[in-house]
């Protein structure tokens, strides 16, 4: 007898016992049994379908590229630079699908090309092998507007969709010291380049504290030698992990924090520019992929100082301050806070002063130690900058003054 699947088969069984027993012919048997594997047959087709039907949607695209013709390529080893800028790097040669896309580079950027193809190279990029179309390079180097260092290296990976509208993207790259710690770094800061007239070749990395969907679910080292945090704050003191971003506070009125320090940094940002400073901006929208140390590490390497703005958790309006490198000797020896503390608080001190000079309440004597994952990994001058606590006013007048006050403390940290 035929061999059915587990239903067809309990069916043909008992349809034989009927035939046999009602005096049926084992033609007629037959007959039935071909009738049944057709069904059969249709059955399994319409399950196939419905299988396919439900594959996720990468396993059809991943079919697709399957089905089409791989470029050939012939083996070359030399350099070859972007040509334009925004220019996408994908993980296979194909423009059909923008989730290929590994990194975003500008004109200039240099590459090692080790395959050629009619339409595309295969180049080598941060230890991946990627591939760029061949209209987007060329074997002699472009001129290049002069820019920061930040910014003609500014790079990518992310989609299409997420190009920055007025600025370059910049990405962490994982071989840049303390990258590793980060574990949220997936998004990206944008990089301005000042258009005043008396531009000064100095960037400040604008750091909007908090923001971080899911930041609160995850956590990083403390120190990057893994010693324990010497004082308290939000993650309490002898802690080797802290949450890799908090999601702040919120004001009295209901504000969450993250809202008011993302309008205080582009209230700061404009300013900035204004004045001759290229800005760094951490975050320009609810939600950065980029937790603590990654934002760290983005200044580390494409800014000249790194600010952080928030506003303390307290409730009774008691001014700025800033968060100034505690006086515990074990801390203030391990690297990188050895090499760099004195200038991390210099930075904030200048930054009070320039607060008090545009009116603005300063809280004590302007300061509070307070051991951070943000200053543990710095390698600039960096400083978390409280400009009130959950009971001060953060209208749109109130955030002008305060960004006045912080450009004035920059100048005079840099001596401009």
């Amino acid at each position: 007898m035929r061999k059915y699947g587990k239903a067809a088969g309990i069916m043909a069984a008992v349809c034989m016992s009927t035939l046999l027993a009602s005096g049926c012919s084992k033609g007629d048997y037959q007959k039935m049994e071909t009738v049944l594997a057709k069904q059969e047959s249709g059955s399994e087709k319409e399950a196939h379908q419905e299988k396919e039907e439900n594959q996720p949607e990468t396993s059809r695209i991943d079919r697709e590229n399957a089905m089409a013709p791989a470029p050939v390529f012939t083996d070359v080893s030399d350099t070859v630079y972007i040509k334009g800028n925004n220019v996408r790097l994908r993980t296979v040669p194909d423009t059909g699908d923008s989730r290929t896309v590994a990194a975003v580079l500008n004109s200039g950027t240099s590459l090692s090309r080790t395959g050629d193809s009619q339409e595309w190279c295969r180049v080598s990029y941060n230890g991946q092998v990627l591939y760029v179309h061949k209209s987007l390079i060329t074997i002699e180097k472009p001129q290049v507007l002069e820019t920061t260092a930040a910014a003609s290296q500014a790079t990518t990976p992310v989609s299409d969709s997420s190009q920055a509208a007025n600025g370059s993207q910049v990405a962490v790259d994982n071989s840049w010291k303390y990258a590793d710690y980060s574990a949220i770094k997936t998004g990206t800061a944008t990089m301005y380049r000042s258009e005043a007239a008396n531009r000064k070749g100095i960037t400040v990395c604008v750091n909007a504290g908090h923001g971080t969907s899911g930041g609160g679910n995850v956590k990083t080292k403390c120190h990057p030698d893994g010693t324990p945090k010497v004082t308290g704050g939000t993650t309490g003191a002898g802690a080797t992990e802290a949450i890799a971003v908090s999601s702040g506070m919120t004001f009295s009125d209901g504000t969450p924090e993250a809202k008011v320090t993302l309008a205080m940094a582009k209230v700061f940002k404009e300013k900035l520019l204004a004045e001759g400073y290229d800005v760094l901006m951490i975050r320009e929208s609810d939600d950065v992929q980029l937790d603590n140390i990654a934002r760290t590490v983005l200044a580390n390497n494409r800014a000249d100082c790194h600010i952080a703005l928030h506003w303390d958790s307290t409730a009774n309006d008691k001014g700025a301050f800033y968060m100034s490198v505690p006086n515990v000797a074990s801390y203030r020896a391990m690297e990188p806070v050895a090499s760099n503390w004195q200038k991390h608080n210099a930075l904030g001190e200048n930054l009070v002063a320039g607060l008090k000079g545009a009116g603005v309440k300063i809280f004590s004597g302007g300061s509070m130690e307070m051991d951070l994952t943000q200053t543990s990994y710095s390698t600039v001058p960096s400083i978390d900058i409280e400009l009130g606590d959950k009971a001060s006013d953060h209208s749109a007048a109130t955030l002008d003054v305060l960004a006045s006050g912080l450009v004035a403390g920059v100048n005079q940290y840099f001596g401009k």
